[in-house]
């Protein structure tokens, strides 16, 4: 990556951002005396903050980065990730799953499970979200490390370990607490970065038609800006693949896996102050979330309209190198300065939503229920410290992993289709079918994950839809093997889920009040006492408004 041209005002500008940013995780300090406080940030955040901070958290390398190089390796049909891939994920999240998780008083996605299903399956997804989570930790701290290359030029393996350094310092500081208002600091930085580079480009290049002319010359194909052009069934016209792949693979599978049980996200939620903010929370993120396309995507078209052959084989580049590449080439310094900034807390923000849920699914979900039971409370809040440094220094490891492949969303798409679509299956059955055995849970999950690794490796490369040639480029369509590898875990799963439940036995009802829907907890009381909500803060008025703004853009932009 070319060097980028900084000056002393911008280096000014980035040591103003990291004293904030170490400053809120001493003052977040202040606020803990308990594990809670620490893992959970004492349940007592308005829901404003842990609204932002939901988003911002998902707003880190895969967003920035990720986003743009699909926006110049796939073009607008990118935008599926957002308007079909979360905002009705997010908000099915809000309406119908945050009463589940927030009133049983669970402090994570594992516990749910352990209390809906038992300890095996509790331990095996506990254990592949800890290790889904520093997979996806080294994704956002290998993108922090290539910026701060590109600042001062040091070797990947140094930026990596700086990079390490400045996220360790506010987590271990200010827990949870601090990770979330770094978070909503660190969302405003990201929008004042990112946009200067999206007016300045568009001018540019001649606005959006101009864009869309040299773009589709480049491409050789008018779908490149057409989301859902050439997206018939079986048909690879369309960038991103077909209309089963995206809509079942995408839209549902791998987006409903990881809004709603991706604890990395449902942890922001976790930490309101009530029921109310809890649900609100994904609601408040979905609609920011319906318009970062125009600050991810974007760029990624632009740089392929000023930079021919950007991203491909011989030009020197790679498609995760087009964010830091416009910078470089349209910003001026000052503005640089500020959009460096954006980068660097994007990247921060994504890594410390990831090591703060590792933190607590593996102090509370692994160490406290299966090693060290019954120890003070104190003891669980050191050992959340320690497991947060463990977590980074195992995501040093990771982040050498991530920078093995050219586009980063491709990466963490085979991730997601690993982790989140098994879960997401055994999830909704268990929820909503009361029959649903304690090991079918776990006989679910196993043979999910089994699934979408031989399809990945195995079977997928070598089924006709994927080879070679039947992609634009002339390679696999990797989004497509991702979506269909979900597909696959997804079935799989259900399936095995269904068989095993017909053989085994079914736990009591009366050990499933408050985990399953139709079986209410008569014990728990109303969790939405205390709180008068006021007409604008009805999740459903908020939920189906973000619904209703993604189907108007959807057939604007069709």
């Amino acid at each position: 990556m070319t060097r980028l041209d900084v000056n002393l005002f911008d280096y000014g500008l980035l040591f103003v951002y990291f004293g904030l940013v170490v400053t809120i995780g001493v003052l977040a300090r202040r606020a803990i005396a308990t594990s809670e406080d620490f893992l959970l940030s004492g349940r007592s955040l308005p829901a404003w903050v842990t609204g932002i901070a939901f988003i911002s958290a998902n707003l880190g390398a895969i967003e920035i980065l990720g986003m743009a190089a699909n926006g110049a390796q796939y073009g607008t049909s990118t935008v599926h990730f957002y308007w079909i891939g979360a905002v009705p994920a997010m908000v099915f999240l809000g309406l119908v799953m945050m009463p589940f998780y927030y009133g049983s008083k669970v402090r994570s996605v594992p516990e749910y499970l352990r209390r809906r299903f038992n300890r095996p399956t509790h331990l095996w997804n506990a254990l592949s979200f800890a290790a889904a989570s520093v997979l996806t930790a080294g994704v956002n701290l290998y993108a922090l490390s290539l910026v701060i290359q590109a600042l001062l030029g040091w070797p990947q393996w140094l930026s990596i370990l700086l990079s390490a350094v400045f996220v360790l310092a506010y987590i271990t500081l200010g827990g949870l607490s601090g990770a979330i208002y770094n978070e909503v600091l660190q969302f405003f930085v990201i929008i004042a970065g990112l946009i200067p580079l999206v007016i300045i480009g568009l001018k540019d290049v001649g606005g959006w038609s101009g864009l869309e002319a040299k773009v589709s010359a480049q491409a050789g194909t008018e779908n490149f800006f057409s989301p859902w052009g050439g997206s018939g069934v079986g048909s690879w016209t369309n960038p991103l693949g077909d209309w089963i792949g995206i809509v079942m693979g995408l839209g549902f599978v791998l987006s409903f896996g990881y809004w709603t049980t991706n604890f990395t996200e449902v942890q922001r939620a976790l930490s309101a102050k009530n029921l109310s903010a809890a649900e609100r929370t994904p609601l408040i993120g979905a609609f920011p979330k319906i318009f970062i396309p125009a600050l991810t995507i974007i760029p990624g078209l632009i740089v392929i309209a000023i930079f021919p052959g950007f991203g491909k084989e011989g030009s020197g580049t790679t498609y995760n190198d087009a964010i830091p590449a416009l910078m470089n080439h349209y910003l001026p310094n000052g503005t640089l300065g500020i959009a460096v900034a954006g980068l660097l807390a994007a990247f921060m923000a994504g890594m410390a939503a990831n090591v703060s849920s590792f933190n607590t699914v593996f102090t509370y979900d692994i160490w406290q229920t299966y090693v060290k039971k019954n120890k003070p409370d104190h003891y669980y809040l050191n050992v959340g410290r320690i497991v947060t440094v463990v977590g980074i220094v195992v995501g040093i490891g990771t982040a050498f992993i991530a920078s093995q492949f050219s586009n980063i969303m491709n990466y963490i798409q085979t991730l997601f289709s690993f982790f989140n679509a098994p879960v997401f299956a055994t999830f909704i059955i268990g929820m909503f079918w009361k029959r649903t055995t304690p090991w079918a849970g776990f006989f679910g999950l196993v043979s999910g994950f089994v699934a979408a690794v031989t399809f990945q490796y195995l079977i997928g490369p070598k089924i006709a839809y994927f080879y070679a040639g039947q992609s634009l480029d002339g390679e696999i369509n990797a989004q497509m093997l991702n979506f269909y590898g979900a597909i696959v875990a997804f079935v799989v799963d259900a399936v095995v889920t269904v068989v095993v439940t017909l053989f085994t036995t079914s736990k009591p009802v009366h050990e499933l009040r408050g985990l399953v829907w139709g079986v209410p907890d008569p014990d728990a009381g109303d969790p939405h006492e205390g709180y008068v909500r006021k007409w604008y803060e009805s999740p459903k008025l908020l939920g189906f408004t973000a619904l209703g703004i993604v189907a108007v853009l959807s057939i604007i932009f069709i």
